[in-house]
């Protein structure tokens, strides 16, 4: 069964794979996009990767213009990473409008496991000891998948707006 890990650097060679598997694709909860695939094939990057992921959790790390603080963690089973998940403290209004409180993406080849639905599940409790007792989590109107993963999580659908499906999950 797959559970949420802390991004670490004992997983490179595993998150490589991964990421890879996305040829190029947006890889939602992932962070870290100023970073290319082929820089993060060096250790001493991928290391500075993964500490950014990490201290982007501390409301006092610096952030780019339009980010908040964030809690990135990674999909892992037997030691495998299957995917990315990040849990945002706060929304502004890009994150209301289209994004949300909770971003997750699986590799392809993990899909139809019920990684995410597990993932989106073991995040609820964690985003409730952040302070949030509602998380908003979006999806793409045409992703029946990321839908019924949501709804299955006790997703209530509010509305779509930019072409994204906005449902509310109570955390406790």
């Amino acid at each position: 069964m797959a559970t949420l890990i802390t991004p670490d650097r004992k997983y490179h060679s595993s998150w490589l794979a991964a990421a890879t598997e996305f040829d190029g694709a947006h890889r939602d909860g992932s962070g870290g996009e100023d970073w290319t695939l082929g820089e993060l094939q060096d250790p001493d990057v991928f290391g500075l990767f993964v500490d950014e992921l990490v201290a982007a959790a501390l409301p006092a790390s610096p952030r780019k213009p339009g980010y908040v603080p964030c809690t990135y963690l990674w999909i892992a089973e037997a030691g495998t990473v299957v995917g990315a998940q990040a849990i945002r403290h706060e929304l502004n209004d890009f994150l209301l409008n289209e994004g949300g409180h909770i971003g997750y993406s699986v590799r392809p080849s993990a899909r139809r496991f019920g990684h995410a639905g597990r993932a989106l599940k073991d995040a609820l409790p964690i985003a409730h000891q952040l302070g949030i007792s509602r998380v908003l989590v979006t999806c793409d109107e045409d992703n029946a998948g990321s839908r019924a993963t949501i709804e299955k999580n006790g997703g209530i659908y509010e509305d779509s707006r930019n072409a994204k499906r906005r449902y509310w999950i109570d955390t406790h």
